[in-house]
């Protein structure tokens, strides 16, 4: 499959999913296990059926690293949908999780002893000044609109450890599984496939949660959006997945801010504006640009 149509499932699945997503969360609070198990199950049937015909095909991968990979994968998973239950607004969810580059260069000099030039501290240190501004002014929407209610406030506070934890977690996950490409080679369809199946048995823990909300609906719009982004990771290098995805999450919090009218404030808008430009700054799209602009001027050079 080629990287076009990967980043147009990217940015075509990832938005629908995120709107589809938030109007649940309006219309029925407390939906995020259901949302959760709705996905995998899904994912779990198109591969069982399609990929692993019906567990015939021997994976390339072995199952022991798989259980590994899903049990992070799982746990990413099902906190952060169910982090939305603890007054966690859409837009703040989207921003925190952008703050995945900070968690990734903390775990790469722990785990991997990476090194990283100056300007990838400077973007970091300016991803995380905008979360922690948004974070910041989203906490005191929390107590003004809750009327200084300690118990909504402590449940924003638990939505916020959940998503921090989220994400470190994912960055984890990301090392584990870079680690087993390099050794087997990249397997986008197989990843997939495995990572929802395997983890099915888990949702038992959460059946009573799941049950109750059964009944409002039964298919997750989520599919196209992570098919999207596994294919990418095997379609293109690292950077160019990393600014499609940051790009797709910036269109979803404009989406999300003018459609569902989010409060956003002046304050939120200077976060996310240095959370992107800190994200922009690591990946290095702007000598990704003006290499490409320079490309047709050496060659006129050593044409002449």
């Amino acid at each position: 499959m080629g990287t076009g149509l990967a980043i147009a499932l990217v940015f075509v699945g990832c938005c629908s999913n995120v709107v589809s997503l938030e109007l649940l969360v309006r219309q029925f609070p407390g939906c995020g296990n259901i949302v959760t198990f709705a996905q995998f199950l899904f994912i779990a049937l198109e591969g069982l059926i399609f990929e692993s015909n019906f567990g015939r095909k021997k994976p390339a991968i072995p199952i022991r690293n798989y259980v590994i990979m899903v049990t992070m994968f799982f746990t990413v998973s099902v906190i952060n949908n169910y982090a939305l239950n603890f007054n966690i607004a859409m837009p703040l969810h989207m921003i925190f999780r952008s703050g995945s580059l900070i968690a990734n260069m903390i775990l790469g000099i722990v785990i991997l002893k990476k090194r990283f030039a100056s300007s990838k501290y400077l973007s970091i240190a300016l991803v995380s000044a905008g979360i922690f501004i948004c974070t910041i002014m989203s906490a005191k929407q929390v107590v003004s609109c809750k009327e200084q209610n300690v118990y909504a406030f402590m449940r924003w506070l638990i939505g916020i450890g959940m998503l921090t934890f989220a994400l470190l977690m994912s960055a984890r996950m990301g090392i584990f599984q870079e680690t087993l490409y390099k050794q087997y080679g990249k397997h986008s369809k197989e990843a997939l496939f495995y990572n929802h199946f395997l983890p099915l048995p888990g949702f038992l823990l959460l059946s009573t949660d799941i049950y109750n909300h059964c009944v409002y609906f039964s298919q997750s719009s989520e599919y196209v959006c992570i098919r999207g982004v596994f294919i990418l990771t095997t379609e293109c290098a690292s950077l160019t997945v990393t600014l499609v995805v940051t790009l797709r999450k910036f269109l979803s919090l404009i989406f999300s801010i003018l459609y569902f009218q989010n409060p956003f404030t002046e304050w939120h808008w200077v976060g996310t504006g240095v959370v992107f430009l800190g994200t922009l700054l690591y990946t290095e799209v702007w000598s990704s640009m003006r290499a490409a602009l320079r490309g047709p001027e050496v060659k006129e050079k050593k044409a002449d």
